[in-house]
């Protein structure tokens, strides 16, 4: 007996040994990681509580109740700005959501990653997801606005913003459809259910929490654009409403950037404002991505 225990003394007294000299480092990577995440905390509530103390005075009704003034800066507001970005990522998010997640979904189920043009698609995909917005300000400026005669409308700001962030919502529902595991699509297949019946059925809303996480995200940065929308002509200056696809538009950052440039302080109250009501719409679309994806989260 005593002869085992002294046996197995040394194995277990090994790898205290060789973790010795390992603790400081684990610790000091972690204080890196928390000193930088406190790093990134500080500024952005530095960043929230300029922004709200600055637009304290304009957070009223008629910075969504009013129209924009150059004159009286004290009576002007953002409602074009507001529901012309309302219009803009509504219709953005009716072209690019089912296109990007049919691709994800013939990517992964149905395509052969043997073949080229397969391989092509997944290539180009990843490439177009780091490509500056600018870019696609310029394919929308040369092709959708002039080549196809669209205009600076709302469709061209809307399809031009879909391939902008199509990429991101392709990556995101191909990686929720991977995470499903392979054994829920065998079990249905084994009882007799077809693949388009097993990936309706079990795979799609197994991957929604991860489907809707990334799409707004997706959304999320699509809000937020105003390169793009400056090239394509977006109106810095704009009183009345969208009425359809075909009407002239602006969106928040256009404004808030149009605000921004003017030299009275009226201007940058204004701006300030305009800030707080866009992050309030960011947060409300994360809030309902959290929603979505808790209530449809599957454990496995």
């Amino acid at each position: 007996m005593s002869t085992e225990v002294m046996d197995k003394a040394p194995a277990t007294d090994e790898p205290r040994l060789r973790g010795r000299g390992k603790p400081w480092r684990e610790r000091f990577f972690e204080l890196s990681l928390w000193a930088s995440l406190a790093v990134g905390v500080v500024f952005l509530a530095s960043l929230l509580a300029y922004v709200v103390v600055e637009g304290w005075p304009r957070l009223d009704s008629r910075i969504w109740s009013n129209f924009p003034d150059i004159i009286d800066p004290t009576n002007a507001g953002a409602q074009s700005a507001i529901m012309g970005t309302i219009w803009v990522i509504g219709f953005t998010a009716l072209y690019c959501l089912p296109t990007g997640i049919l691709t994800a979904i013939y990517l992964e189920e149905y395509a052969d990653p043997n073949r080229w043009w397969n391989r092509a698609i997944e290539i180009n995909i990843q490439n177009l997801a780091a490509v500056p917005s600018i870019v696609y300000g310029i394919l929308g400026l040369g092709i959708i606005s002039r080549g196809l005669g669209f205009g600076q409308t709302v469709l061209t700001a809307s399809l031009t913003l879909s391939l902008l962030v199509l990429p991101t919502v392709i990556i995101a529902a191909r990686e929720a459809i991977r995470a499903v595991p392979q054994s829920i699509r065998q079990a249905s297949l084994a009882l007799g259910a077809t693949q388009w019946q097993t990936i309706w059925r079990q795979v799609l809303p197994a991957a929604v929490p991860g489907m809707a996480t990334g799409s707004i995200l997706a959304l999320s940065r699509a809000i937020g654009e105003a390169a793009p929308l400056l090239l394509l002509g977006g109106l810095t200056f704009i009183t009345f409403n969208p009425t359809g696809v075909q009407s002239q538009f602006t969106v928040l950052p256009i404004q808030i950037f149009n605000w921004i440039s003017q030299s009275r302080a009226e201007f940058t109250a204004l701006a300030a404002a305009a800030i707080v009501i866009l992050l309030v719409i960011l947060l409300a679309m994360n809030s309902l991505a959290i929603w979505l994806r808790n209530h449809y989260a599957r454990r496995w």
